[in-house]
C-alpha cells in the first residue's frame, strides 16, 4: 500500500496543493489577493464550491489589508477561529485576536437577556478601541448582532467574515450583511465554519502589500 504514495517534503506540500487547485480550476483566475483567499479557503476544506460561493464587496480585500496597517484587531465567535489566526503576522502591524465566548461575564449577561453568547461577544468586540474586523465563523446570531450594532450607529466594522456553517439562520444572516454598508467576504450559503473564518483571515494576512 505504501508503494503508492508519494514522499512530499513538508515545505512543498502547500506548494503542490495550490499547484493542484489552480490546475483543477481549468485557467479560472481572479484579481489578488482575492484569488489567494479563494485558493486558501479550497485548501483548507478541499471544496471547491468556494471558488463560486464566496462574495467579495468592492475593494473589500484593499479596504481590509488597510485597516490590517493601521492597527486593526480582529473578533471572532470561536475559540478555534481565534486559534487558527495567525497571531504573530498580525502583531507585526499592532493587531490583536479576541473571542470573548469563555469569559463568565459573557455567559452571564447572555443568560439575563436571553440571547446566545456571540451577540453579547460582538457587543465586546464593538467597545473595543480602533479598528475591529469581525471573523464569525460559527453564530449566525453574531452577524445579526453586528447588523444591529451597524444600524444603532454604535459601529463601523473594518470587515465582516461572514462565514457561520449550519442550517437555521445562517443564510439569512449572511444576506444581512451583504446588503448592508460594510465591506464584507462572504461565503454565500450554507458552508463556512471556524477553519474558513480563520483561512480568510490568514489569506489577508499573507499577501500583505510592502
Amino acid at each position: 500500500m505504501l508503494d503508492r504514495i508519494k514522499i512530499v517534503k513538508p515545505a512543498e506540500i502547500e506548494k503542490n496543493s495550490m499547484a493542484t487547485i489552480e490546475k483543477e480550476l481549468n485557467g479560472r483566475t481572479w484579481p489578488e489577493p482575492q484569488f489567494s483567499v479563494i485558493k486558501r479557503c479550497i485548501h483548507t476544506s478541499a471544496d471547491f464550491d468556494y471558488a463560486d460561493n464566496l462574495c467579495f464587496s468592492e475593494d473589500v480585500c484593499k479596504k481590509a489589508q488597510e485597516a490590517i496597517k493601521r492597527g486593526a484587531s480582529i473578533v471572532t465567535d470561536t475559540n478555534m477561529a481565534a486559534a487558527g489566526i495567525n497571531k504573530k503576522r498580525l502583531a507585526q502591524y499592532g493587531g490583536k485576536v479576541y473571542c470573548f465566548m469563555a469569559d463568565e461575564d459573557v455567559a452571564k449577561e447572555a443568560k439575563e437577556k436571553g440571547c446566545t453568547r456571540a451577540a453579547i461577544c460582538m457587543e465586546r468586540g464593538a467597545a473595543l478601541p480602533g479598528e475591529v474586523i469581525f471573523a464569525i465563523g460559527n453564530a449566525p446570531t453574531a452577524l445579526i448582532r453586528l447588523y444591529e450594532l451597524m444600524e444603532e450607529g454604535k459601529i463601523s466594522p473594518a470587515l465582516i467574515v461572514g462565514a457561520p456553517v449550519g442550517f437555521v439562520n445562517v443564510v439569512e444572516s449572511k444576506e444581512l450583511i451583504m446588503e448592508a454598508d460594510v465591506p464584507y467576504i462572504v461565503p454565500k450559503g450554507r458552508k463556512g465554519g471556524s477553519n474558513i473564518a480563520a483561512t480568510i483571515c490568514n489569506a489577508l494576512l499573507y499577501t500583505m502589500p510592502e
